[in-house]
């Protein structure tokens, strides 16, 4: 089982989410609103020198691992623009899951 960390402009959401409903086998997706700061944050901010924090959002997925190449693929290819800040993805391992409601564990929890 395996976590996919999107991290995308607002902009693209509802491309990436038409694109990842299409997919056999991926039961969700969360969303959560962020603000951040990416390569050259270091450098200064503004003319008064404080960071100025983009908006932006990030995708929770949990699937299995067969899923992830296509997964990963799709968010690529819907949140492309070309221009800088375009976002990251990253993939991890999930030990465990658990469903809260009924107490059932591995992928199925899922």
């Amino acid at each position: 089982m395996k976590e996919i960390r999107a991290y995308i402009k607002r902009h693209k959401l509802s491309e990436v989410t038409r694109a990842l409903h299409k997919v056999p086998g991926l039961t969700g997706l969360t969303i959560v609103e962020t603000k951040g700061v990416g390569v050259g944050w270091k450098k200064g901010g503004g003319k008064d020198g404080l960071v100025s924090y983009q908006p932006g959002l990030k995708l929770e997925i949990l699937c299995c691992d067969a899923l992830v190449e296509e997964v990963v693929a799709l968010i690529e290819r819907a949140a492309h623009t070309g221009l800088k800040g375009d976002g990251k993805i990253y993939v991890s391992t999930i030990d465990m899951a658990v469903r809260i409601s009924t107490g059932e564990r591995g992928g199925g929890a899922v």
